[in-house]
């Protein structure tokens, strides 16, 4: 949309609206002491044009499907997002304002996704928001292919986000706008606050790359803003983003941290810390702001910015219209669609799934995975992903369809190419836009790369599922550099992560129809490269249990005199073992135990159940690091794991020397018997 703003200077209601958004920020940091007011001081006048002027959305419904999504990925601004919000109508109050930081406000330090009403995804890793942009400019072009027909344009809108010079130094920057360059991503506009100051001081001593040939070398529409105050310059750039059909854009605009501030513009000190009582008096003078008056809003300025509350109101009642008329043109697409946003999933899209038998003969998990997930896919079109260059090896390709690409946005299968960080974080942008089931995988001693996007994901309750192959040592002749040792106990760490490792091709179907059920958090499938016997569930207990994290696998006749769990891979060694000892005298329970996480929420008579009091004699069975195991062997148990790297030979050769076997089992076994 085209600004009717004039070129000549901005009005004094503009400047007012601009220097309240600043005066309240720093009001709130003040009273919190504690904050980062430079970056919301330089940045108003950006956030007051793109709030009032261009954003498409709704205060007054901050889930409008059509709204266009606004990222701040240099999270530490969040005040500035949370002036806004209040000023232009969402449910936040002055109060919420002046409760920033404080326990159990609305306004925490760095935005967060589902508290904060009008936050799209929580942000504060540097880089982070940038990346999840991503995947939310994706989703909006998918949808907008699956479900536009000529004279219905009902998905359409854009992503913004406003970024730092950190947000830009982190490298997952660059592998997510390589990607939304490589796509074409021409909605996706950024808003980058060139203020040169980073925390130790200038970027002149660590950031003087030319910035705007980077991301023209990426494929992006680079414009620039010399002057972070001129709104007239702002406006002509977002117009000018705004035309461009073929490229994201980056807006680079030229800002003063601090701006206003007599004593601490554009110094380093204004970054991360309050401006201080006497700075704020002479900072708000400067703005022209009441110096002794706090959280001061004009009423003028409060009807001003509540104007765009009344327009988002009439855009999407627009909108209601628009699509009341698209269904009764298309209404099956328009039941599709609003089925896929509303979370509904089609009916019986867990039906007709892979049934495993022994007969089978042996299969790794990671190829079972593969052809479970594309019997999920045939039903629930919602479900897209892909892997970080390695989509054969972790059999994540979508047979039945398409890659996701610029000129076919409604492709399923997303080349992330190696990008691992950016990846991970793209999938979350695709959670948080809504209507998908988004997945992506990659080999799991790779995880390390994805962390911080799986912690963010695994904060904000989304449901991204994350596919890690060639889960242990039996990777063999790539070494210890490929071979994931600590890497298990390390998702495992993360609150709200699930992590499933299932133990043949049967479990991995019902690890898969766990993930794809999930609402509010992601998941880990951790899958073997090796081939794994079907278990023989006639023989031995239904996969139900898988649900319920951990379960008895194979029991011993009467009371056990040992316990042995296991997961993955490592279950059929405890089966083996179970029968050594049963030739020995000794009567020994198998328990999988595919999900602590899925265990621990179990009833305590049900873990009692599996894993009874007054059987103390247990052993613990897995190819990773055996801390957390404690919690399970007790102090009478024992553990075979793996506390050292692992080392580069053929897998069966790696397995036996560490000591998986049975005849390790039950050696192990015995010494904990005391026989």
């Amino acid at each position: 949309m085209k600004t009717d703003m004039p070129a000549e200077k901005i009005s004094d209601m503009e400047t007012l609206a601009v220097n309240t958004l600043r005066s309240l920020s720093i009001d709130a940091i003040e009273k919190a002491k504690s904050g980062h007011p430079g970056a919301p001081m330089g940045m108003a006048p950006a956030a007051y044009a793109l709030w009032t002027r261009y954003m498409k959305h709704n205060p007054k419904n901050h889930h409008w499907i059509d709204r266009d999504r606004f990222v701040l990925s240099a999270g530490h601004a969040s005040m500035m997002l949370y002036s806004l919000l209040f000023l232009t109508g969402y449910p936040l109050t002055i109060e919420d304002l002046k409760q920033f930081r404080q326990w159990g406000s609305l306004t925490p330090g760095h935005p967060e996704y589902r508290h904060t009403p009008g936050v799209e995804t929580t942000t504060g890793p540097l880089g982070q928001g940038i990346a999840t942009a991503v995947g939310m400019a994706m989703a909006e072009r998918q949808m907008a292919e699956l479900y536009n027909r000529p004279g219905h344009e009902i998905v359409d809108h854009y992503t913004y986000v406003m970024c730092g010079d950190g947000d830009l130094m982190e490298g997952i920057s660059s592998e997510a706008a390589s990607l939304a360059g490589h796509l074409g991503l021409s909605k996706l506009i950024c808003l980058y606050d060139d203020n040169k100051i980073s925390i130790e001081g200038s970027t002149d001593i660590t950031f003087t790359e030319d910035v705007g040939k980077r991301f023209e070398a990426q494929n992006w529409h680079v414009l620039a803003v010399s002057d972070g105050n001129d709104l007239r310059a702002i406006c002509d750039a977002i117009d000018a983003a705004k035309a461009e059909t073929k490229k994201p854009s980056l807006i680079i605009i030229r800002t003063h941290i601090a701006y206003g501030s007599p004593n601490k513009q554009g110094k380093a000190d204004a970054h991360g810390a309050p401006l201080g009582e006497e700075e704020v008096r002479l900072t708000k003078t400067y703005y022209g702001c009441p110096a002794d008056e706090l959280f001061c809003v004009p009423e003028i300025v409060l009807a001003h910015f509540r104007s765009v509350a009344e327009n988002g109101e009439k855009n999407e009642k627009s909108w209601n219209d628009q699509f009341d008329a698209y269904k009764k043109a298309h209404p099956e697409l328009a039941d599709a669609m609003m089925a896929r946003l509303e979370k509904i999933p089609p009916k019986g899209w867990d039906t007709e799934l892979p049934v495993f038998k022994p007969d089978d003969g042996p299969m790794a998990t990671r190829k079972a995975s593969g052809i479970v997930l594309n019997a999920l896919a045939k039903k629930r079109p919602d479900m897209i992903g892909g892997s970080a260059d390695l989509a054969p090896s972790n059999n994540t390709i979508l047979k039945d369809s398409s890659d996701f690409q610029k000129n076919n946005y409604a492709g399923r299968n997303i080349r992330f190419g190696v990008r691992e960080h950016a990846m991970a974080a793209i999938v979350n942008g695709l959670a948080v836009h809504g209507g998908f089931t988004p997945f992506c995988g990659t080999f799991l001693v790779f995880a390390d790369y994805m962390r911080p996007a799986v912690r963010l994901s695994a904060l904000m309750g989304v449901p991204a599922i994350y596919v890690f192959t060639h889960d242990s040592l039996a990777v063999g002749e790539d070494g210890p550099t490929h071979q994931p040792v600590e890497h298990l106990a390390s998702l495992r760490a993360i609150p709200n992560l699930l992590v499933i490792r299932p133990a043949d091709a049967t479990e991995t179907t019902a690890a898969w129809k766990i993930a794809v059920s999930s609402e509010n958090r992601p998941t880990a499938l951790l899958f073997s490269r090796q081939n794994l016997p079907v278990i023989d569930r006639e023989a031995l207990a239904p996969v139900e249990g898988v649900k319920k994290g951990a379960y008895v696998l194979s029991d011993a006749d009467g009371k056990p005199d040992i316990i042995l769990m296991a997961t993955g891979a490592e279950v059929h060694v405890a089966l083996d073992a179970q029968k050594a000892l049963q030739g020995k005298g000794i009567a020994a329970r198998v328990v999988s135990m595919p999900c602590w996480e899925l265990f621990e929420e179990m009833d305590d008579e049900y873990k009692k159940s599996v894993l009874p009091p007054d059987v103390p004699a247990r052993l613990s069975i897995e190819a990773g690091i055996t801390m957390g195991w404690e919690r399970y062997v007790g102090i009478a148990g024992g553990m075979i794991g793996v506390n050292r790297f692992g080392a580069s030979a053929p897998g069966g050769t790696v397995m036996k020397k560490y000591g998986f076997t049975a005849e390790n089992a039950v050696e192990k076994a015995l010494v904990i018997l005391g026989r």
